[in-house]
This record gives structure tokens, sequence and C-alpha cells, in this order.
């Protein structure tokens, strides 16, 4: 009986011993509303971040090909030289950046670990991390968990969701660290363009701020080039440029990542790194490598016009439902308005998904700016896409109705 009671006590107070910053962290605002969704059937989802498209069967035979070769030991910390050598080449090819193989890229378990290597290698206690909103959801907790304090920059749909500098200036304090940048944007598909970036960069430079660039859908533009942040004038040396496979390569569950940048930073972050994971999967890393050949690359381009074909689908779709929506310039994400139908962005999704079957994430979940959205993946099939719209429009002209 008394050994039942100390156990249930111990039980009880469990969370006594837990960090308070581990206590401060909301779970993730879209995991928590998809877990409803395991809970009903015929529902089309348009949520989680993910390529419909199984990872090109060349990159999966050269992963195959690895382990029957007996390649499962560990790698380099930083990664394979030859997997950095062709991420170099890749990033000079495509966006005009260099980087030395062997002093400025790592080689992380997703673009999200390279995000909290930097953060952690960075982040003195207090110091404050300024992030345009809305934005990906991770950046304000893993801040948080690193000792800093995450400072919201709100950027608007009649700006396209551009991060404007007088917003940027009106931020900044004595205790401004690092600018936390993701263009390509999730949730808004807005992009920078070279005219964009110039103003921005001269507030930086100005400010003595560190820039993390996540540009993990770099290659997801349309009808512009992506313009890396770092290939500013005077850019490279104080921006880490963090990048990965998962989104134009289909390679989400590869968690294979990469951070690219100024060696003292990146050795920091190798350390971290070190004691932390050791290195990434070798036999992801091989299947990267394939990734980046000629062969990989024209895969890429033949997902990235079918993504194109969906964006244009969809954004019509919404505007002739009667839902504002803005022109997605990259990454796969519409984000729609409905402030005009009277509903917060979580009773909407909340209903759409019981009276529609459509699931969708309230865009409150992102941050400033979010509340009256909603983000809607097109990394579907287009037969998925057509019901989907006609399940809003039905549901949307139910609302409207009364």
């Amino acid at each position: 009986m008394i050994k039942d009671e100390v156990t249930s006590n111990h039980r009880q107070s469990m969370a006594e011993y837990l960090s308070p910053l581990a206590r401060s962290i909301k779970p993730s605002g879209i995991r928590r509303f998809f877990d409803l969704v395991s809970t009903r059937k015929d529902v089309i989802t348009l949520g989680v971040g993910e390529p419909d498209f199984v990872t090109p069967w060349h990159v999966r035979d050269a992963a195959v090909y690895a382990l029957e070769k007996g390649k499962t030991q560990y790698t380099s910390n930083a990664g394979m030289p030859e997997l950095r050598e062709a991420i170099g080449q890749y990033l000079s090819d495509s966006f005009a950046v260099s980087y030395n193989p062997a002093s400025e890229i790592l080689v992380t378990v997703g673009g999200s670990e390279a995000i909290d290597l930097a953060l952690r290698a960075l982040i003195s206690p207090g110091d404050e991390i300024l992030i345009p909103e809305p934005c990906y959801i991770s950046y304000s907790p893993i801040t948080t968990l690193s000792g800093g304090k995450a400072v919201g920059i709100e950027t608007f749909a009649k700006d396209n969701f551009k991060l404007k500098a007088e917003s940027l200036q009106a931020v900044i304090t004595p205790k401004s660290k690092v600018l936390i940048l993701c263009y390509p944007s999730n949730p808004t598909g807005g992009i920078m363009t070279y005219e964009d970036w110039l103003p921005i960069a001269k507030v930086v430079e100005e400010n003595d701020l560190i820039v993390i660039s996540d540009e993990i859908y770099a290659e997801l533009t349309y009808g512009t080039k992506h313009v890396s942040f770092s290939a500013m004038p005077g850019m490279k040396d104080r921006t880490l440029l963090v990048s990965g496979f998962s989104k134009a390569f289909a390679m989400t569950g590869w968690r294979m990542g990469y951070a690219c940048g100024h060696q003292d930073l990146i050795g920091a972050m190798l350390k971290i790194h070190q004691y932390t994971v050791m290195c990434a999967p070798i036999m992801a890393q091989y299947a990267a490598l394939e990734a980046l050949t000629p062969h990989g690359l024209e895969e890429k381009d033949r997902m990235m016009e079918a993504y194109n074909q969906r964006r244009r689908l969809v954004v019509k779709g919404f505007r002739q439902i009667g839902l504002e929506c803005h022109e997605p310039e990259g990454a796969f994400y519409a984000f729609p308005s409905i402030t005009s139908t009277g509903l917060t962005s979580e009773q909407f999704a909340q209903r759409l998904l019981e009276e529609g079957n459509v699931a969708a994430v309230p865009g409150d979940v992102f941050g400033l700016g979010g509340e009256g959205h909603l983000r809607c993946s097109y990394a579907t099939s287009v037969a998925q896409l057509t019901e989907a719209l006609d399940r809003i429009g039905h549901f949307v002209h139910k609302l409207k109705q009364g």
C-alpha cells in the first residue's frame, strides 16, 4: 500500500522535474490539428508540408546499393566529403553562392537540425531573435529552448508577405542579434527578389545582425529565380544558408539537410552536432548524392512543373469560391483569407474538417499576420485538389447562406 502511494505521488509530481523551458513550449499547432484527422474517414488532407511524390527510384536505388555494399558505418561528422563537394557545386551552379566544402558546409539531419544547431551556437541568454511572421512554426520554440527571446515581425498579404525594411528596423533593439529568414515562405508562398533584399541587407549591416536564411524551398519558385540572401553584396560572411533535400527532391523521410556559412559558425555547429547526433545516416547521404546528379536534377524539375500546374489550379479555385488569395510565387502552399466568412482561422479549419471533410491548417498557428488565413498545401494530386476545392466551395456557400 505504501509502495503504491509513493509510486503514485512520483507520477503525479513528474512535471515538477521538467525544465521550465520544456514546460513552456506548446505542442505543434499543425500536429495537434492533424491528430483529429486520424479519427475521420474520407478526409482530404491539405495540411502537412510533404510532397506526394515518392523519392525517385534511382535515388532510392543508390541507398539500397550502399547497403548492399556494406556502407553502414559512421561518416565524417560534417558529412561525406563527396556529398559536401556536390552540395557546394550545386549551390554555385544554381544560386551563385560559393562555399568551401571542407570548412563551410555541414550535412545535418534535416534542415531543422541545422537551424537548431545554429541557434544554440549563436544565442546567449536574453538575445533577441527576429522572425518575420507568419512563418514556419519551429523557429520560436527552438529560440526559447536555446535561451533567446523570439521577436515576431508581422508581414501582410497586401505586400505579398514580403519583409519590409521599416518593419525590421522598428523591432531592433540593442539585444537584437539574429534575423531568421524563410523565403520562399512557409506558410504564405511569398518570395523576395534582389530588389526586395537590398534594403533588408542594409538594415542587417547597419545593425550588425547575423542572418539564418532557411532556403528549403529555394528550388520551388514560379516565374522568377530564387535569390539567396547570402548572395547579396556583403552578406555571405554574416549569413548561414540552411537547406536540404526534403521538399524539392521529395525526400522528407530521409532527413537530409545542410548548413553553409562562415567557418567559425560552422565549426561551432559541428561541435554540437558531434555530441548530439554524430553524423547524418550514411545511406541517406548516398541517396542525397545521387539526387544531385543530372538525372536527379531532371526529376526535381519534373516535380516542379507539376507543382506549378497545381498552384494555378488552387489559386484560381479559391478566388472562384470567393476567398481572397494572394499569388504564391514559391513553395507549395496557398494562404487564402477566410475573413469574409466571419469565422476565426481555428473555427474555419475545425468546421471545414467536421462538415466538409477537408483538413487544412489554421493560419494563427504561424504567428503574427496568420489569423484570418488558412494554409493549404498543394503538394497533392490534381484529382485530390479538385475534389477538395469542390468541398470547400460547398462549405463556404453554406456559411454565406447562413
